[in-house]
């Protein structure tokens, strides 16, 4: 036991002890800002490889932005991307930022299904399907998980079986192959559920959208609780977005 103490006092802390203030680095592609300069905003809009620029005013859907940060190069003066990590929201409107807009993206309490509220308090067991993923999001789910971001020190875990769980999480356009599976798990989790979107591949479908091999028919059929936008999410984004639901 000494020994055991002597190793934790010598390694300290290696878990994040703040997670909702925790600084990332300067050059990490997080939240956008549109500035009020004067560009060519169809050359902007045509820019971009999964239509998430529009102009009238200008905007970025973070709900289809993969963050490769080509509209930054271009157009350095109009567009910047900040290092705030927190991109989660229950409201996919608080996902699109706006020319001018430099405030934190919102969790909106208010929508939150009452029972939702009343039963997932201090824990949260998540089932994880990935629907055709390339496996990115799903390395991002396992390392909020490590040592480091310690996702189960608030509760948070993933389980093996829908029926252990309190909702799904879904990573990956969803697939003509994954579309009946993630029906399945979806209809084998006991209510209330959560059902959350994780990555711009589950929430939009990407740069895959357009896709024949994709089906996401499914989500037209259900409620969507929470979108974790980014190509993938940092674990600090989806940590954050998750401990909306159980604080």
């Amino acid at each position: 036991m000494l020994e055991e103490i002597k190793i934790m006092i010598h390694n300290g802390k290696q878990f994040i002890p703040d997670v909702r203030t925790s600084k990332v680095s300067e050059t990490f592609r997080g939240r956008p800002v549109i500035t009020n300069a004067v560009v060519d905003e169809q050359k902007l809009v045509e820019l971009c490889p999964t239509s998430a620029i529009s102009s009238h005013p200008l905007s970025i859907d973070l709900k289809k932005c993969i963050f490769c940060g080509e509209c930054a190069f271009r157009f350095p003066e109009k567009i910047k991307f900040t290092n705030d990590y927190k991109l989660s929201s229950n409201n996919p409107d608080n996902l699109i930022i706006k020319e001018g807009q430099t405030g934190p993206i919102m969790f909106d309490p208010s929508i939150v299904r009452n029972e939702i509220k009343k039963i997932f308090k201090s824990s949260l067991k998540l089932r994880q399907v990935c629907a055709g993923g390339d496996n990115s999001a799903e390395y991002e789910l396992n390392a909020s998980g490590n040592a480091n971001f310690d996702m189960g020190r608030f509760g948070i875990e993933f389980v093996a079986s829908p029926r252990h769980a309190d909702g799904i999480l879904v990573t990956g356009p969803i697939s003509e192959n994954m579309a009946e599976a993630l029906e399945i798990a979806y209809k084998a989790t006991p209510e209330p559920k959560l059902f959350i979107l994780c990555g711009v591949d589950a929430i939009s479908g990407g740069i895959f959208a357009d896709s024949k091999a994709l089906n996401r028919n499914f989500l037209k059929k259900v409620k969507v609780d929470l979108y974790i936008p980014g190509n993938p999410p940092h674990p600090l984004n989806i940590i954050n977005g998750l401990l909306n639901f159980i604080n």
